[in-house]
C-alpha cells in the first residue's frame, strides 16, 4: 500500500493535471508558510504585553530576530539546498542517490546545529551587544538567545528536514509539522511568559520545545513507509562531493536571509542616526517588516510548493511541463501581489493596529507604510521566480539575483536617501529597491528559462544515450 502510494506520488508530478496539482502542491505550503510567522507573531504580541518591560523586551527580540533568523539560514542552507536536489534525481529515475542526498543534508544539519548552537550560547552577550542591542534590553536579549541556543539543534534538524518531505510531493504532511510547532507555541507562550513569569525567557522556551516537537514529526515521517528516504544507517556521512552539491544551491536561500539581517543592521543604523535614536522610528520599522514578510509568505509557500514539480520535471526534462507550471504559477503570484498591494496602500493602519501596541508608533506606521511597500507589488514576483529558480538547481542565476536586490541596490539607496531625505530615506529606499529589482529578476529570469530548458533536454538526451538513466 504504501510502495503504490509512493509511485501514485512520483506519476502525479509527471503526468498530473498541472493547475489542479499547482493548487494541491501549493496551498499547504502557503498555509505552512502563515503558520510559521505565527511564531514570531506570537512571541511579539506577547513579550509587548509584559508589564513594566514590555517595551524593552520587545526591543530585544527585534535585536534577537536577525540573529534567529542567521541561524535559521544554515538549515535554509541544507535543506533548501538539498531538496531540489534530491527531486531532480528523482526525476532521473535515480532514487538511491536522491536517498544519499538526504542523508548527507541530515547528517550536515546535525553537524550545524551542534556548533552554532555552542557558539550561541558562549557567546550571546557579545553577539547581542555587537547587533547594536540597547542597554536596557541587553539582559533580556541574552537570556532568549541563550535558551534558543540550547535547541539550535531542534530548529536545524525541523526547518533543514521539511523540505525533504515537500520534495515528496507530501505537501500537506509538510504542512502538518509547522502547525504542530505552532499550536505547541501559541498554548506554551501565555503559560511560561505570564501563568509561570518566565517573562522573555517563556517565550524563547516556548520556540525551542514547538521546533523539538516539529522535528520530532519529520523524523518519524522519514522512518515511515511512505517516504521515499529511508533513514539507513550505512549511507550517514559527509560526502565531500555530495556536500558541495548541497550547499552550491542552497546558498541562494541562505544568502538571501543573510542580506534581510543586514538589511535590518543598515536601517537601524540610518534610523538611530537620522533619528538620534528615537525608538519609536525603530520600532515603526519593525511593524513595517512584519507587514511585509506577513504579506509575502504566501508567496514564498507558491513559490517552495512548486519546488516538488519543477525539480521531479527537470529531472525529467519535460519542458511542456516546466512551462505550463511556471506559466501558472507567475499568474497567480501576479494576481495575488496586485490585489495585497491596492489594500496595503489603502489600508495601511491594519498592520498598525496589528502590530503595534503604542500610539506614537502606530501614527508613523499609517504614514510610512506606503512609502515603505510601494515596490512590494514587483517583489512579491520575484520571490515566486527566484524560488522556482531554485529548483530548477540554478544555483549561480538563482545567487545572482537574490545578491541584487539587497547588496547592489537596497543597501547603497538605503545610506543615500538618509543623507538627502533623513529617517524618509530609509522607508523610501526599501520600496524603490523592490520596484528595480523586481523587475530586473522578471526580465532576466524570463530570458533564461528557455535557454535553461534547451540544455537540459540535450543533456538528458546525451545520458539516454549513454545508457545512464534508470
Amino acid at each position: 500500500m504504501a510502495n503504490r502510494e509512493k509511485q501514485d506520488m512520483t506519476a502525479e508530478l509527471a503526468e498530473g493535471k498541472i493547475l489542479p496539482l499547482v493548487f494541491k502542491l501549493t496551498i499547504p505550503a502557503v498555509i505552512a508558510q502563515l503558520i510559521t510567522f505565527l511564531y514570531n507573531i506570537v512571541d511579539r504580541m506577547y513579550v509587548a504585553r509584559i508589564e513594566g518591560s514590555g517595551m524593552d523586551a520587545l526591543a530585544a527580540l527585534g535585536i534577537v530576530l536577525p540573529i534567529t533568523l542567521i541561524m535559521q539560514a544554515f538549515a535554509n542552507l541544507v535543506g533548501l539546498g538539498g531538496a531540489p536536489r534530491a527531486g531532480i534525481k528523482l526525476g532521473e529515475g535515480k532514487a538511491d542517490e536522491a536517498n544519499r542526498i538526504f542523508h548527507t543534508a541530515f547528517c550536515l544539519l546535525v553537524l550545524l546545529g551542534v556548533v552554532i548552537g555552542a557558539a550561541a550560547f558562549c557567546f550571546a552577550r557579545q553577539i547581542v551587544l555587537l547587533f547594536g542591542c540597547p542597554e536596557s534590553a541587553v539582559e533580556f536579549a541574552v537570556s532568549y538567545l541563550k535558551i534558543y541556543a540550547c535547541g539550535t539543534i531542534f530548529v536545524m534538524l525541523a526547518q533543514g528536514l521539511n523540505p525533504f518531505i515537500l520534495t515528496q510531493g507530501y505537501s500537506r504532511l509538510a504542512m502538518y509539522s509547522v502547525l504542530l510547532g505552532a499550536i505547541i507555541n501559541i498554548v506554551l507562550d501565555p503559560l511560561f511568559i505570564f501563568t509561570f513569569g518566565l517573562g522573555v525567557q517563556g517565550s524563547s522556551l516556548a520556540t525551542v520545545l514547538s521546533q523539538l516537537c516539529s522535528c520530532i514529526w519529520c523524523i518519524c515521517f522519514f522512518f515511515s513507509r511512505k517516504s521515499l528516504f529511508r533513514f539507513q544507517s550505512n549511507l550517514l556521512g559527509l560526502s565531500p562531493g555530495r556536500v558541495f552539491s548541497i550547499v552550491s544551491l542552497g546558498f541562494t536561500p541562505f544568502i538571501m536571509t543573510l542580506t534581510e539581517c543586514a538589511i535590518q543592521i543598515v536601517f537601524n543604523i540610518n534610523l538611530n542616526r537620522a533619528t538620534g535614536g528615537n525608538k519609536d522610528y525603530t520600532a515603526a520599522l519593525t511593524v513595517m517588516l512584519s507587514a511585509l514578510q506577513l504579506i509575502s509568505l504566501p508567496l514564498n509557500g507558491l513559490g517552495n510548493g512548486m519546488q516538488p514539480f519543477v525539480s521531479y520535471n527537470y529531472g525529467k526534462a519535460d519542458s511542456a511541463r516546466l512551462k505550463q507550471g511556471i506559466k501558472y504559477v507567475t499568474i497567480i503570484a501576479f494576481i495575488y501581489a496586485v490585489c495585497i498591494w491596492s489594500i496595503s496602500m489603502a489600508f495601511p493602519v491594519v498592520y498598525a493596529k496589528l502590530f503595534s501596541a503604542s500610539d506614537s508608533v502606530t501614527q508613523i506606521v499609517m504614514r510610512y507604510t506606503p512609502m515603505f511597500l510601494m515596490g512590494s507589488i514587483m517583489f512579491f514576483v520575484q520571490m515566486t521566480l527566484q524560488n522556482v529558480n531554485v529548483g530548477l538547481g540554478q544555483a549561480k542565476e538563482a545567487l545572482l539575483l537574490a545578491v541584487n536586490r539587497k547588496v547592489v541596490i537596497l543597501i547603497p539607496l538605503c545610506f543615500a536617501l538618509t543623507q538627502f531625505l533623513g529617517f524618509k530615506g530609509v522607508y523610501l529606499s526599501e520600496g524603490i529597491a523592490d520596484l528595480v529589482a523586481g523587475i530586473v529578476t522578471t526580465i532576466v529570469i524570463f530570458t533564461s528559462f528557455p535557454k535553461i530548458f534547451r540544455r537540459r533536454e540535450e543533456e538528458v538526451k546525451q545520458a539516454a544515450s549513454n545508457g545512464e538513466y534508470a
